[in-house]
């Protein structure tokens, strides 16, 4: 008989998360129109990522299409992904690549922005389906759910994580629901191999 975290742990399997997110961006990526590999103009850049996001955004939530009322909301949220993938001043960065075809380019540029949008809209699908769960336990299911989650992938974990009593697992232990789909699909990987 299935447990609630058997459930949970289902539900948030990568193949229905990570790789279903996954797929919907690739579709978007190559999907797209895109005239030249160089762009060389601020403003036709920061156009074709507004562009690219609202495309990508409307294929991940399966719209079929959404025009944003106001473009400078989707350019900021290019930036914010940009900077997490390239650093401070990420979108001059990736201007840069676009603009000389240095580093791979606009493909690699988009194909970044892509593995940023994975994460964070998987992420969010994963951390609202776990904050469902963590919700609905009482404090002694809580206690009984960290504990067989360590006896069934606890080795799975780094053991100066498991060591002991797993005191720093079990004092933050929905941040380990959260990678735990992550672990998974590497584990996937590595098992093709």
């Amino acid at each position: 008989m299935k447990t609630k975290l058997d459930r949970l742990l289902e539900s948030i399997d990568p193949s229905i998360t990570l790789d279903q997110v996954s797929s919907r961006i690739d579709q978007a990526l190559n999907s797209f129109q895109i005239d030249s590999g160089i762009i060389e103009d601020w403003e036709v850049y920061k156009d074709l990522f507004t562009n690219f996001f609202r495309h990508t955004e409307n294929n991940i939530l399966r719209i079929k299409s959404f025009k944003s009322a106001n473009p400078k909301i989707e350019w900021g949220r290019c930036i914010r992904l940009l900077l997490k993938e390239y650093g401070p001043n990420g979108e001059k960065t990736a201007f840069e690549m676009v603009r000389t075809g240095n580093q791979g380019g606009l493909y690699k540029v988009l194909k970044s922005l892509s593995k940023q949008m994975i994460e964070e809209y998987a992420g969010t699908e994963i951390r609202a389906k776990i904050g469902y769960f963590w919700h609905s336990l009482s404090v002694d299911e809580k206690w009984a759910a960290t504990d067989e989650y360590l006896t069934k992938y606890g080795h799975l974990l780094p053991s100066e994580l498991t060591e002991g009593s797993a005191a720093r697992i079990k004092a933050d232990f929905t941040k380990v629901l959260e990678e735990h789909p992550r672990i998974i699909k590497r584990m996937r990987i590595v098992g093709r191999n």
